[in-house]
């Protein structure tokens, strides 16, 4: 049998050219948002790494339908997630159904950042009222209960689970008013149509600096690198049984249960070392974001937390969601 020439063979063989591999990191949130400016910030940031990362926006059920998709795609690292608080920490308790488990369903990778919230109210109704600390606040609350009211973005946002456990923990009564998202909570709060809100520190941080809105307290445990004058709302008030009071706006990135533990620390090493670079830190910074990056580990331990806590604070609140 005559052989072909190795020349002939190679010439006669289709060439197939290797392809890049490509992740896609899913926003359970639309375009615009803070998760969605940072998860597109890292993937700039992760190329090299992991190849390109294409941002997928799914939107809709309170982030439950891009977090589904996370939970349902393949272990194989192709698909990855940004989840947050909402989606993995109020969610599950909020929703009547809700197609994913929270834990069982996710392989945590790294929290990326944590946002305070702040405690701020109507500059005008501050002053008429004396208020100018969270002590002042509470003690008005007890001596004029139900007179006062603070707004939020909907029955079960941070929001109002913020008021709701800062109700439960004075023991004092303010009566809650939902509007149809943050935005309207804020116009309503400095219209004077609600007297205070629990506020997210990103979008209340310019009417505080213009003196348009009083800053009595952050949330946190830890006051705001941003705004460090603000004192905690547990700073002097464990008298008053708030001294543990800690809550705020986190997110980070998940991949769908069964991970393996190679795809799990290689994706989780790109994305905590994209989280050094300067140009993610000052996109943190525009969002007022502290980044924590973390092991796949302390990730999983601090979601676990977090479900435990909402629970009891979302069932007093009686906020449910079909």
């Amino acid at each position: 049998m005559k052989r072909r020439p190795l020349l002939a063979l190679l010439a006669a063989t289709p060439f197939v050219r290797a392809q890049p591999r490509v992740i896609r990191l899913i926003v359970p949130y639309p375009a615009g948002g803070p998760l969605d400016v940072m998860a597109r910030a890292l993937a700039d940031k992760v190329k090299d790494s992991l190849g390109t990362v294409v941002i997928e926006n799914r939107p809709g059920a309170g982030g439950n339908i891009g977090a589904d998709a996370v939970a349902k795609a393949a272990p194989d690292g192709s698909t990855i997630g940004m989840g947050a608080v909402a989606t993995h920490a109020i969610n599950p308790w909020l929703y009547a159904k809700i197609p994913y488990d929270p834990l069982r369903d996710f392989t945590p990778l790294t929290l990326v950042a944590r946002v305070p919230n702040v405690l701020v109210m109507n500059v005008e109704a501050a002053q008429r009222l004396r208020i100018a600390s969270v002590r002042d606040l509470v003690a008005h609350a007890k001596a004029n209960p139900g007179k006062l009211n603070y707004g939020s973005g909907g029955n079960g946002s941070a929001g109002h689970l913020a008021g709701e456990m800062f109700k439960a923990k004075a023991g004092v009564f303010m009566v809650h008013i939902p509007y149809a998202g943050g935005p309207a909570a804020q116009l309503a709060l400095m219209s004077g149509q609600v007297d205070l809100t629990f506020d997210n520190l990103a979008t209340a941080s310019a009417n505080i600096r213009a003196g348009k809105l009083r800053a009595l307290a952050m949330t946190t445990a830890q006051r705001s690198g941003v705004m460090p004058d603000v004192p905690t709302i547990a700073e002097g008030t464990r008298d008053m049984g708030l001294g543990d009071f800690d809550i705020d706006t986190w997110f980070g990135l998940f991949g769908p249960a069964q991970l393996s533990a190679e795809t799990t620390q290689r994706l989780n090493r790109a994305f905590v070392d994209a989280m050094a670079t300067p140009d993610v830190k000052a996109r943190a910074a525009t969002l007022m974001a502290d980044l924590a990056p973390g092991t796949p580990e302390q990730f999983g331990a601090f979601v676990r937390s977090e479900l435990a806590k909402y629970g009891p604070v979302v069932k007093a609140s009686g906020a449910t969601l079909d």
